[in-house]
């Protein structure tokens, strides 16, 4: 079995005080207490369980309790609406497009993630549970995305795909299926949706990464430019 990586070392040299966020498709729930789930009937964005993911609970949702509309059509497959009045709802309400056209074009070319099990599980990592674990996400600020996105880079090769990525999509997408290929290392820029940044901190980001990508971050050791001067001019320039 393929252990978690030892991610203490990255962690303490990006300066993250908040816990890294998986996301779990799983058979089993009980690994994963404390749970909370969104509320019977009520489009709740899981972002708005940001709060109790930093405070070390986890989010539980299922095929039929999923929270918001779009978390249940992109992480689910749950069809909502009919795709005309998902369409104008986009386009005519939220002006996301600048045509139908467009927009139809651009679903066309996203596919809903396919759950391989009952449960989805957003929250902080459970080290027992690796093995069903699809992304891992980091709430940073902007210097810790530079620092990330330099080390999403620090091992890729010219031919390999982008390392790190920032498509179109709502935020529940930036965390699993705006992702092509899960076993592809990738990042991916996220929590860029306007519609659930009230729920966090005005300076936060998610870089939300493969597990293959999270592995690679993890190796990143004092060889690297984590020990060099560009990071520790940086860290002088902030402390000053």
């Amino acid at each position: 079995m393929v252990m978690q990586p030892n991610f203490e070392y990255l962690v303490n040299k990006i300066d993250l005080n908040l816990p890294l966020i998986g996301v779990y498709d799983a058979p089993d729930t009980i690994k994963f207490e404390p749970l909370v789930k969104p509320k019977p009937d009520q489009r709740e964005c899981i972002f708005k369980f940001f709060k109790d993911w930093i405070n070390w609970k986890t989010l539980h949702i299922t095929k039929e309790d999923y929270g918001c509309g779009g978390c249940g059509h992109w992480l689910w497959g749950v069809e909502n609406r009919d795709k005309e009045s998902f369409i104008k709802f986009l386009v005519d309400q939220e002006g996301l497009k600048e045509s139908h056209k467009l927009m139809d074009q651009w679903l066309d070319t996203r596919n809903p993630y396919e759950a391989e099990h009952t449960n989805i599980l957003i929250g902080p990592l459970k080290e027992s549970q690796y093995l069903f674990l699809k992304t891992v996400t980091f709430f940073v600020n902007p210097d810790q995305i530079s620092i990330l996105m330099i080390g999403a880079q620090y091992f890729s090769q010219p031919d390999d795909p982008d390392p790190v990525i920032a498509p179109f999509g709502s935020g529940c997408m930036e965390l699993l299926p705006l992702f092509k290929d899960l076993n592809i290392p990738q990042a991916l820029i996220g929590s860029t949706d306007i519609a659930m940044r009230k729920y966090l901190p005005p300076d936060l980001l998610a870089f939300t990464v493969t597990k293959p990508m999270f592995e690679k971050l993890c190796k990143l050791d004092k060889k690297s430019f984590l020990e060099k001067p560009f990071l520790k001019n940086l860290e002088t320039a902030r402390r000053s």
